[in-house]
């Protein structure tokens, strides 16, 4: 006789592996918005980092690295904010992405 190499279907879970993985899941991103305030002035505001940073260390250094100030809320919907003077949307999510604290892909910018 031959023998077959046959493979049986079983149901596939295609997010086995985002929970496995200590990164943050599908839907979890990090975002980074704009918000408009008076005349020219803007608010960066990243929000969505895992809870296991520390983040008042992210914004000193954030805030060393682009000469802007900034501050630490606690929101009830949304949790810890990071909110940051002018329009650091792209300083931002380079200092994140060197600094290994989020990948490329979980990173949305939102904004004009």
């Amino acid at each position: 006789m031959v023998d077959l190499d046959l493979q049986i279907p079983t149901a596939f879970d295609p997010f086995a592996e985002a929970k496995d993985s200590g990164a943050p899941g599908a839907k979890e991103y990090v975002h980074i918005r704009i918000q408009q305030r008076n005349g020219k002035k803007s608010l960066t505001t990243v929000q969505g980092l895992r809870k296991e940073f520390s983040y008042e260390k992210i914004l000193k250094d954030v805030k060393k690295e682009f000469c802007c100030n900034g501050n630490v809320v606690q929101d009830k919907e949304l949790g810890k904010v990071i909110q940051l003077q002018g329009d650091q949307r792209k300083n931002v999510s380079q200092f994140l992405i060197s600094a290994g604290i989020v990948k490329k892909d979980q990173i949305k910018i939102h904004g004009f």
